[in-house]
């Protein structure tokens, strides 16, 4: 037990630091007072939910800092991928015809765990033309606001979202 717990503590110092990162940069305030309700809501938070950032505690630093690049690399083409859905909202909302043909659209996905899942979820809700409103197993049944949104549901955030929690003994 004596072994696991600094282990503990420092994915704990690890996840406060990550929240504490994220709240300085959305929050633009860098004074002491502020600064103080940063430290004390991360450090609140990260008491209460340290446990359902990092469910796998035998993956080491030098992975979690190669999954948090790639993950900075996933939101980068996610932000492109948005991008692009609203362009073509934006043409389909401007066509003289009407090209709406909503549609329910069943997926399997390859993700195993509930946070890659969750992360899938998001990632397609995020992505105009498409929302997630069912996920059962391994099946995600997604309303797409037309055939071209629909066909964006190819496996390709899939296959992103499983590179990013792959550790380096996997892919070697």
């Amino acid at each position: 037990m004596a072994r696991r717990e600094p282990k503990v503590l420092l994915y704990r110092c690890l996840i406060f630091g990550l929240l504490f990162a994220t709240w300085m940069v959305f929050s633009g305030f860098f004074d002491l007072f502020h600064l103080s309700l940063g430290v004390i809501s991360c450090g609140l938070v990260t008491w209460f939910s340290s446990d359902l950032l990092f469910a796998n505690r035998t993956t080491g630093i030098v992975d979690r800092l190669r999954q948090s690049g790639r993950f900075l690399t996933y939101s980068i083409w996610l932000l492109w991928q948005v991008l692009l859905a609203n362009l073509h909202l934006l043409r389909l909302a401007f066509s003289p015809r009407s090209a709406l043909q909503p549609q329910i659209i069943r997926h399997e996905t390859i993700l195993d765990s509930d946070f890659e899942k969750f992360l899938l979820a998001n990632s397609i809700t995020l992505t105009p033309g498409t929302v997630t409103i069912k996920i059962v197993g391994s099946t995600f049944y997604i309303h797409a606001i037309n055939e071209e949104c629909a066909k964006g549901v190819d496996g390709e955030m899939d296959r992103r979202i499983s590179h990013i929690f792959a550790s380096s003994s996997e892919k070697g």
